[in-house]
């Protein structure tokens, strides 16, 4: 195996280091994008409680102890209580394209990582050919076979690697992308039924 990727040249260091990058961004933004630390149901359903029974301080602290993104949101619908519903939903998309971006952190590093990664192998491709062309000018045209192996097998390790590293970055970037828009659908829901509690006394 080891043997395999030095026959890939001098093309498999970025393409390696593209692995590396790619596996490190997946592993952090899974670890970040679970419910538990983005949207946590039983912190949801308390908070929604405190708002119905009208304890708007009470909701409020409990926002501030938890340092996740719902917390940060419902915490400026608290703040903003005393205007009208189109006010309070101005404020939270605010605040809302503020914490998905948050969401989205490094998963643009993954579709980089899809891209250039089959690129890498292409380039891989053309210098495993060149050497492949100079073995045969080198050698007047009759070349021996095994003069040529080492670059068509340059070539074709190359274009094997990048695309074993661009096919899962695309999967995962699609992945991560997904859960971010399910996790932004629940906090517009949540932040919804808290608008909904906060102007329903005005109504």
């Amino acid at each position: 195996m080891i043997e395999t990727l030095v026959a890939g040249g001098p093309v498999m260091i970025p393409i390696g280091l593209c692995s590396l990058v790619a596996v490190a961004v997946f592993l952090e933004r899974l670890w970040a994008l679970r419910r538990g630390r983005v949207v946590p149901t039983a912190f949801c359903v308390e908070l929604l409680e405190l708002v119905k029974q009208g304890r708007f301080d009470d909701a409020q602290t409990l926002c501030r102890k938890r340092d996740v993104a719902a917390g940060r949101i419902l915490e400026v619908a608290l703040g903003a209580k005393d205007r009208d519903r189109a006010a309070i939903k101005e404020r939270l998309e605010e605040v809302g394209r503020r914490e998905a971006a948050e969401l989205e952190r490094f998963i643009p590093v993954l579709g980089t990582i899809a891209s250039i990664a089959p690129l890498l192998g292409l380039l891989g491709t053309v210098l495993g050919m060149i050497i492949t062309f100079q073995a045969i000018q080198s050698q007047g045209g009759m070349a021996d076979v095994s003069a040529l192996a080492g670059g068509i097998s340059q070539a074709l390790v190359t274009t094997f690697a990048g695309l074993c590293v661009g096919i899962p970055a695309v999967m995962a970037n699609r992945f991560l992308l997904s859960r971010v828009d399910a996790l932004l659908l629940d906090l517009e829901e949540v932040s919804l039924g808290v608008i909904d509690q906060l102007v329903e006394p005005a109504a």
